[in-house]
Parts: structure tokens; sequence; C-alpha cells
């Protein structure tokens, strides 16, 4: 019984040798199997941004923001994950950037108007009536004074992620007919939360009121405002025209905006995975430019059949109206209005 045992043992062994010896005398010039190349991609550190900004999701910013993720995730081979929050889930613009400032991975759409409380030069940028058109602001965008802007910024901890983002031409939608800044007195116009906003419509004669976009169909509706300023498709996304029955066609902004995040979280992402982020964010603000434009015009059209009067306004007086918010922000550097222009002249 014993040798039965040890003869058995003595086969195991023998057979566990000669596999060892077929293994490593196998021929290795053939194919062998690899670690997936997937596999080491799948080991590289993912990065989730979410990307925040008050705009519906069918407004031309809403498709931006879902080009942009298709495009940073696609180049990032899925490294960057964008999470999107339309319609201000995160919180209010203002909220959001101090979200950006404390660290947290935000990337908030913010207008210079507000970036304007913690640089007052950012807030030229969307004065009324301060370029003739749109190119205008992004070709300030390339320029060195603009690079010493994104500079004073990044000292208050906020790093402007992408700058080409055209968010359109602000026209002005009122319950009652309005073509001179006369037919503004007494009305109040819902505008953004920012000095530069309230400043430009009190200029006009208007009693300007902050209000949340989200909330501007109810305040129609309530009475709360008589009238509001925004971009065609904005105005559109809000339902304003079903209330508000006349539009003027001002032009009193012209109006980029810049993508944003804290400095310590970009800081965070590796160079290359920053670059993409910034390069698809300008790509995809390309891609919602020519959407904005073919919206624009469509909006029009259905404004016109849903029973909305337009009108070609003279914004001679209307630019005359503003000139004294120029004068009105005594931290902005001497000259500053004048630098812009000499700038613009170079072009």
């Amino acid at each position: 019984m014993k040798m039965r045992k040890f003869n058995t043992l003595k086969l195991s062994l023998a057979t566990l040798l000669l596999a060892f010896t077929a293994a490593c005398s196998a021929d290795t010039s053939g194919e062998t199997e690899t670690v997936p190349v997937s596999k080491e991609a799948d080991s590289k550190e993912k990065y989730s941004i979410n990307i925040a900004y008050g705009n519906q999701p069918d407004e031309p910013i809403g498709k931006l923001a879902e080009k942009w993720k298709e495009l940073a995730e696609e180049k990032s081979g899925n490294q960057l994950e964008l999470k999107l929050y339309p319609s201000s889930q995160l919180g209010s613009e203002k909220d959001v950037v101090e979200q950006a400032i404390m660290g947290n991975n935000v990337v908030v759409l913010a207008g210079y108007d507000f970036l304007m409380d913690y640089v007052p030069d950012a807030g030229i940028l969307t004065a009324p009536y301060v370029v003739d058109e749109i190119d205008d602001l992004l070709y300030l965008t390339t320029t060195d004074w603009y690079e010493g802007l994104r500079g004073d910024l990044r000292e208050q901890k906020i790093e402007i992620v992408a700058s080409q983002t055209v968010y359109g031409e602000r026209h002005l939608m009122t319950n009652e007919k309005v073509t001179t800044p006369e037919d503004l007195k007494g009305l109040k116009i819902r505008v953004p939360n920012n000095q530069m906003s309230i400043k430009t419509f009190e200029a006009m004669g208007a009693a300007a009121t902050p209000t949340p976009l989200g909330d501007l169909y109810t305040s129609l509706q309530q009475g709360l405002v008589d009238g509001a300023e925004n971009p065609l498709p904005v105005l559109q996304g809000v339902k304003a025209q079903e209330v508000s029955k006349h539009l003027s066609l001002t032009g009193h902004q012209k109006f980029i905006t810049a993508w944003v995040g804290g400095t310590e979280f970009i800081d965070s992402i590796p160079e290359d995975l920053a670059k993409i982020l910034t390069e698809t964010g300008d790509e995809a603000a390309e891609y919602a430019r020519g959407v904005l434009d073919e919206e624009t015009e469509s909006v029009m059209e259905e404004f016109k059949s849903e029973g909305v009067e337009i009108y070609e306004v003279d914004t001679a007086p209307f630019k005359e109206s503003v000139q004294s918010v120029y004068e009105a922000f005594p931290e902005w550097t001497p000259g500053l209005y004048q630098t812009i222009q000499d700038l613009l002249e170079e072009q």
C-alpha cells in the first residue's frame, strides 16, 4: 500500500517536471498572449469635472457643453470625464465661482461682468456698446492685455479654461413698446445680478431688477418685472415671448463669456489633459457659434409667428445714455476704455 502511494507520488512529480520542461523549451518566436493595451489605459487616473451653466440644455450654450463633453472625453481617451449641470443646478453663477475658488472640481460659465468682482478691469469686456462686432471681443482675448487679465484672475485663484465662447448679442424684450431710452423710464427690467448690467440699465432710465434667469418667466407672469434682456435664443429658452410681446433690437451688449475653474483644481490636472480640456472647449465654442447664428435667425421668425412686435431701433440715443457707465467704476485702471480702443485699432 505504501509502495503504491510512493509510485503515485513519483508519477505526479514526473508529470510536473515534464510540463515545466516543455514550457521552458517552447518556441517563443510565435504569437504569445500579451496584456491588452486597453488594460494599461484603464489604469490611468481619470479626472471628473462638473461643467456648470445657467442655460437650458437645448440652448446654444447647452449644445456647446454636450459637444465639449464628447470631444474632451474622446481626445483624452476617457481620462477626462465631463458631467454637465445646466439650469444653475449647482447654484448661481457667483456661488459656483466661489466653489471653484475653494478647489472643487467644477468649471463654470462666467461672464466678465461677474469676474469683475475679482478683477475689476474684466468688466470692460461686457460694457455697453464697447465694440461694434463680436469678433472684436474675440480679438481682445488674443492680446497681451488679456494675458495680463488672465494672470490677475489667477492671483485670485481663478483660471480661465476656455475663452472663445460667444454668448450672443443682447436685445430687449418688454411688455410695452420701447424704441428710445425715454420709453424705459419706470419699467422694471430683469438683469443679471452684477454691477455692469445694473448700471447699464439704470443709465438707460430703467429700474434694473436682478433676478435669476430661471425665475424670469414667473416674474414676467406675476408682474414683478416688465421685461428682460438677453440674446434671442436665451429669451426663447425661458419662453419670455409667451408673456412679453415687444422686442427691441438694441444690441446693447456684444457678449462673450469664459469658462473658469479654480486654479488649485486646474493645476492638479496633468498638463496634457489640461491642454485637451482648453482646446476642446474652444473647439466646442466654434461649433456652438454656428448653432447660435442659425438659432438666432430661426428664433426671430418664431417670435414673429407668435405675435411678437419687432423694432429696429436707432441705437444712437441708447449709446449716448450709457456713456456714464464708463465713469462708474473708479476701480478700473485709468484710461482702460481708451486702451481697449487702441488695441482694436491695431488689429
